[in-house]
């Protein structure tokens, strides 16, 4: 058998213990907010140590996470070292939207119907804390020469930007890879994403009686012109054409608003949120500038009101890093031979921490065990699930990919 072969066939023998391994991981909740979530790390500590696994907690100080409006964060590194040569990072987070309405099965169950395996994060992305570990473990029951050594990093701050997580790591100087696997899906080689600028916009105003509104200044009226303002520029966005497959235009969208006291009072003030989803050519503080400046001139239109603007979020986009090659290269291949189809290398609409590490230098690309869209595996809805071929496959190919890299 080559080792290909023999990477397959561990992983075949070894699926039902991988299928059990992620189950148990779905059933510690990890609802982010409000992200307390170091009983996962702990749990997933205790479960690699059943594998020979030791990981590295590294617990970032309460102060910090508090003042991410979280409770409690650890992140785990697991170093497996093989010789003088390159570090291959596998990182996949494990921290994820509350479960929300709608669900026809636990969404703590890890239920098994149909050939999918049912639970919040199946997908997104303690799927890939399975797929990432079983590969490294197939990788290591070849017991052959390799050089350099490979990382797993479970991280926890992926839904609030992941400044927490691998950015705290990198940071602290507690990781410093050569090359980086993100977690993804299985049907793409993802080597860009969209950037992300996340406000909060507080319109003031004056209270008054209903009755006497003359005497107030109406904030709802005055965010109503911000909005309108805003969403006149989103439609002018959709002019703007981004050369990277997979990604179209910049948007803007307004998830939140909240404001005055009763119906029979005029709103002394109201408050928005805003996510404006940047290309990768687009310059991260232009854009800021420019949203700013579209807030402050239809404010000025009204009499009276006042606007506080508050940053909540700046992310990046990923841009493709010349060193990513071998990694592209490598799963297309791996992935064509057991997917039976293309894998094409391009972008995505969404931003994740993995822009973190190209920010560091680290060439990354973003692969893992997954359907071929977002909608499909039900990310952020109810019903999530991951087929469990998808696992399966996704598995043999990143092990394969570890072999490669680390011939």
């Amino acid at each position: 058998m080559s080792a290909y072969e023999r990477l397959d066939a561990w992983i075949d023998a070894h699926f039902d213990e991988q299928v059990r391994f992620l189950q148990e991981l779905v059933r510690v909740p990890t609802d982010t907010p409000p992200g307390n979530n170091a009983p996962h790390a702990e749990r997933t500590a205790e479960l690699l140590k059943g594998f020979g696994f030791e990981a590295e907690r590294h617990a970032v100080p309460e102060a910090e996470v508090r003042a991410h409006g979280l409770e409690a964060i650890t992140n785990l590194i697991v170093r497996r070292k093989y010789g003088v040569g390159r570090t291959v990072a596998l990182n996949a987070h494990g921290d994820v939207v509350p479960p929300g309405e709608g669900w026809s099965h636990d969404p703590y169950g890890g239920e098994i119907e149909g050939g999918s395996i049912f639970g919040r994060a199946t997908a997104v992305s303690k799927g890939d804390f399975s797929s990432f570990t079983f590969a490294v473990r197939a990788l290591e029951s070849l017991q052959t020469a390799l050089k350099g050594g490979v990382e797993l990093h479970f991280t926890y701050d992926e839904e609030f930007g992941g400044e927490l997580g691998p950015g705290w790591l990198l940071k602290n100087g507690l990781t410093r890879p050569d090359l980086l696997i993100a977690a993804g899906f299985s049907y793409e080689v993802v080597t860009a994403h969209n950037g992300c600028l996340q406000m909060e916009v507080t319109v003031h105003g004056k209270m008054a009686h209903a009755a006497i509104p003359d005497t107030g200044i109406d904030a709802l009226q005055g965010a109503v012109a911000i909005l309108n303002a805003l969403y006149a520029q989103n439609t002018m966005y959709r002019q703007v054409s981004s050369e990277v497959a997979g990604i179209k235009h910049p948007y803007l969208n307004v998830g939140r608003i909240e404001g005055g006291t009763n119906t029979n009072v005029v709103p002394g003030k109201v408050m928005f949120k805003l996510d404006r989803r940047m290309i990768p050519e687009e310059n991260p503080v232009e854009v800021e500038a420019n949203i700013r400046q579209v807030i402050a001139d239809a404010a000025a239109q009204c009499r009276g009101v006042r606007v506080e603007i508050r940053r909540m979020l700046l992310a990046n986009a990923l841009k493709p890093l010349a060193g990513n090659q071998p990694l592209v290269e490598a799963i297309q291949k791996h992935g064509k031979a057991l997917f039976g189809q293309e894998i094409p290398a391009m972008g995505t609409p969404l931003y994740t921490d993995v822009r973190l590490y190209g920010e560091a230098g680290i060439p990354g690309v973003i692969y893992g065990a997954g359907p071929r869209t977002v909608l499909e595996s039900h990310a952020k809805r109810a019903d999530e699930r991951l087929e469990l071929e998808d696992l399966r496959r996704a598995t043999k190919v990143v092990a394969r990919t570890l072999y490669d890299l680390l011939q």
